[in-house]
């Protein structure tokens, strides 16, 4: 199932679309990959605004249970 989401660090935000059985940390990747902000930083844990947890990037989405409209605020 694929999910929109936004996903912020200090060096920008991004909006996304991506499936939710990817792993967060290959999200990133890819928006970098592909020019897109968030370039640069790679960080290793998120807060879910929806939630207000504490996410890893080395999980799924799915596992994560990030969905539609989430917004994921990279932790420094």
């Amino acid at each position: 199932m694929y999910i929109t989401l936004t996903i912020e660090t200090k060096d920008g935000k991004a909006d996304i679309r991506i499936d939710s059985e990817q792993k967060i940390s290959e999200g990133l990747k890819a928006l970098r990959d592909s020019g897109k902000p968030p370039p640069g930083q790679s960080p290793d844990f998120f807060r879910s605004s929806v939630r207000e947890a504490l996410v890893s990037a080395y999980r799924t989405f799915k596992d994560e249970h990030i969905f539609d409209g989430d917004i994921l605020v990279a932790i420094d």
